[in-house]
């Protein structure tokens, strides 16, 4: 687990500065509209963002909508950058794993092109679990290739993607895990190489 997280932190704190104009950046912005389009909330809600980057997707969340936002991500630069992106809002350098949010806190989580990178998805649903108020929404979009494909692709994701990425999951496989840890099946959707899922704390 460590080693992963290595990775992904030396390798997002080399790309912080410039994230946005890269092309990774696009991609991810790409997904922040559309998982904005899925989202439902109400303004003045908390909003956490986990493995928030320079926090984009809290900005665009707020300007549709104000909201108290949230961010985590393990990378020390770009947090950063979200602080002064969104200087009314919270960030912490920190892991999925273990927060620093009260529990029963946050009324939506959501996750960005960032569910592949985490080594412990089991621990994620579980602190998710804690620091969500009941009947809370969580949002994930990620990277979707079909099952043959990951099959033969995941075995090698940490070998080819040299960034911390871990493995690519079904939309079965992320609500499933999440399903363990008190939360229940809202939607799931595929669009092209993209999953949107979102579940809810029981």
């Amino acid at each position: 687990m460590a080693n992963f997280y290595e990775k992904s932190r030396t390798a997002y704190n080399a790309k912080a500065d410039d994230f946005d104009n890269s092309r990774e950046g696009q991609y991810t912005h790409g997904l922040q509209r559309i998982l904005l389009s899925e989202m439902r909330w109400c303004e003045n809600q908390n909003v956490l963002d986990v493995a928030c980057g320079n926090g984009s997707l809290l900005a665009s969340i707020n300007k549709k909508k104000a909201i108290k936002g949230f961010g985590i991500d393990i990378s020390e630069r770009m947090i950063e950058n979200a602080i002064i992106k969104n200087p009314d809002m919270m960030f912490n350098v920190s892991g999925c794993e273990r927060t620093p949010f009260q529990n029963n806190s946050m009324d939506i989580i959501t996750v960005c092109a960032a569910y592949h990178h985490f080594p412990d998805t089991a621990a994620f649903a579980r602190e998710a679990n804690r620091v969500i108020k009941s009947r809370g929404m969580v949002y994930i979009v990620d990277i979707y290739l079909p099952s043959i494909i990951r099959l033969l692709f995941n075995p090698f994701v940490p070998l080819l993607l040299k960034d911390g990425d871990v493995r690519l999951y079904s939309p079965k496989e992320i609500i499933g895990n999440l399903e363990r840890f008190g939360f229940e099946k809202v939607d799931a959707t595929i669009k092209k190489n993209i999953q949107i899922v979102s579940v809810r704390k029981i």
